[in-house]
């Protein structure tokens, strides 16, 4: 078996609405079914809220309402496991697709026509057979400080 050539990535896929988005592999630590989110007083629109993870707690981090993706609330029974500067959260999703691996051949840069709050935390996007694959850049999706300045 040939080694795969080095331009391509390996994504999770995660669904939100009718989208597919791509987080890199080696940033997710886990995919689990949301329980009890016990909601932050006074906190973003977009913090579901914490979660207790095999004992960790969790920020949840309601991705449809980060990403400012249309369609409703998220149904919020899935999240994805992320660590990020020493803090662990929930990307509270509609659903997970699979594992893909993509090469240099399906590749695009950020179109200039996607809506703005994607444009900022999208590293590019891949051309499938059923669409675009948005590849975020998770840590510009969990930055506050450039989410704030989004909304």
């Amino acid at each position: 078996m040939s080694n795969p050539p080095p331009t391509s990535a390996e994504y999770v896929t995660v669904i939100l609405g009718k989208q597919a988005f791509g987080l890199a592999i080696a940033r997710v630590r886990d995919v689990f079914v949301l329980s009890a989110v016990t909601r932050v007083p006074l906190a973003a629109d977009d913090v579901a809220g914490v979660i207790n993870l095999r004992g960790r707690i969790v920020t949840a981090i309601d991705l449809r309402k980060r990403l400012g993706v249309e369609g409703g609330a998220s149904r919020g029974q899935m999240a994805v496991g992320i660590e990020c500067e020493g803090e662990s959260y929930g990307l509270v999703i509609d659903g997970v697709g699979e594992v893909v691996r993509l090469g240099a051949d399906t590749a695009e840069p950020v179109p200039v026509n996607l809506d703005e709050r994607l444009k900022r935390v999208a590293s590019g996007v891949h051309r499938m057979e059923d669409g675009l694959l948005v590849v975020l850049d998770v840590d510009r999706v969990l930055d506050l400080k450039f989410n704030e300045m989004a909304a």
